[in-house]
């Protein structure tokens, strides 16, 4: 059985725990509230409000309070359709086993693809006719893509996601699958072929290691021991995530000389670690590991990847346990509402229009306040809304929620709707 722990014997295995980054953030958090930062003030008068707005919005999406994980799923329901049954009519025939392995297949891919696609890029799905941008155009798009065949290297067997396809594929086949012209640029293409470039050379080399197709899908095997396992804990899920994808991450930080993908270097972020299961603390109170010391995990891209995998997972009769383990997602739109709603406030407001990096001290400060403050507005719209956190995980206070209150805000203050913070990206972190 698989340990909810990582792997002890990596060298960065306290920056792969959730754990770790909840108590690293937190850290940054304490600073901030000690007023020595020279980038944020934080004003917690404003967090009610921040409450009561999620938790309304909530009830105006959810009037039944009966909410669905943040997940890429949620895009490929975008403009009311409902195309996971067309794809679940199309696998039908093959079985339980098959079908959840082309929902991991098209999960990861998917997942991979949504990185901020720019303000002005639009996709038009043929048969509906219906626009749509960002994220709910990534994933329609690469959901059609995954349909038409597009990353699968097997003719008779078109809805997969193979190895050998995924490094062919380059910046003009993803230039087709997004409508990417230059009069409607998608943002990082390059980037975005590169990374699934890369995810094709890692599926290899772990298919080649241990067994089993080169094909996202061998997540799904590896987590349900070829779908006998019948329960699996979240965290569980990021940290076979992280194992398996850890080389795809070239345009993250190197820590001890090793990739280490999402994880930046704060002067607060302390040393403090998890304890395996995402708490933060271990039997005897917070644990150290100097030898990742100053480092902040954020993994935000593997843990929406990990996110939207825990309803195929359930899908195919698997128990996912731990939800709370997994942390709020540090991007646009839920560290653009703190800023938005003045939770968060810059020390130099010309901050908010001038273009970050990544790695750049004020985004991750910003970033690192964004995950633990979810935390606080997590248990205030429960407060609200009457749930407890079994009833209401963070997965769902998310989808609700605060990602939706991003943009309902962000369309509120700009007419374009684009977040406060502009970032440049090269498609692999945001």
């Amino acid at each position: 059985m698989l340990s909810t722990a990582p792997d002890a014997r990596h060298p960065l295995a306290a920056l792969r725990d959730p754990g770790t980054i909840r108590a690293r953030c937190a850290a940054v958090l304490r600073s901030v509230e000690a007023d020595v930062s020279e980038h944020f003030r934080l004003d917690r008068g404003r967090l009610p409000a921040v409450a009561e707005r999620v938790a309304a919005l909530t009830l105006k999406r959810f009037p039944d309070l009966v909410i669905p994980y943040h997940s890429r799923w949620r895009h490929f329901e975008a403009g009311g359709a409902d195309r996971k049954a067309a794809l679940d009519e199309r696998l039908a025939p093959r079985g339980a086993l098959a079908t959840a392995r082309a929902h991991f297949d098209l999960t990861v891919v998917s997942v991979l693809l949504d990185a901020g696609a720019g303000p002005t890029w639009r996709y038009t799905e043929a048969g509906t006719g219906q626009v749509l941008q960002r994220s709910e155009g990534l994933g329609v798009a690469s959901f059609h893509a995954f349909m038409n065949g597009i990353f699968s290297g097997t003719a008779e067997d078109p809805q997969r996601v193979d190895a050998a396809a995924l490094q062919r594929l380059d910046a003009s086949g993803l230039r087709a699958v997004f409508q990417s012209s230059p009069s409607n640029p998608v943002v990082g293409l390059e980037g975005r072929a590169g990374l699934l470039q890369r995810l094709g050379a890692a599926l290899q080399d772990e298919a080649t290691r241990g067994g089993g197709e080169a094909r996202p899908a061998l997540l799904f095997d590896r987590l349900t021991a070829g779908g006998t396992r019948t329960s699996v804990s979240a965290a569980e899920v990021l940290g076979e995530v992280l194992r398996v994808l850890g080389p795809i991450w070239t345009s993250g930080s190197r820590v001890q000389g090793l990739l280490a993908g999402d994880v930046w270097p704060h002067r607060w972020a302390g040393d403090a670690t998890g304890d395996g299961a995402g708490s933060g603390t271990g039997a005897l109170g917070p644990r150290k590991d100097p030898t990742t010391g100053g480092w902040v995990p954020f993994h935000k891209l593997s843990q929406w990847l990990s996110y939207s995998l825990l309803e195929p997972l359930q899908w195919a009769g698997v128990t996912v346990t731990g939800l709370d383990a997994l942390t709020g997602l540090p991007e646009y739109r839920n560290g653009g509402l703190l800023l938005d709603a003045g939770v968060l406030v810059p020390r130099d407001p010309r901050a908010l229009n001038k273009p970050w990096k990544p790695q750049d001290d004020f985004i991750i400060e910003w970033r690192a306040l964004t995950v633990a403050l979810l935390d606080e507005v997590a248990v205030l719209v429960r407060e609200r809304l009457g749930k407890t956190a079994q009833e209401l995980p963070l997965a769902c206070v998310l989808e609700g929620g605060t990602w939706a209150a991003g943009r309902e805000i962000a369309k509120e203050l700009r007419p374009d709707g684009a977040p406060p913070l502009k970032i440049e990206s090269d498609g692999t972190i945001f």
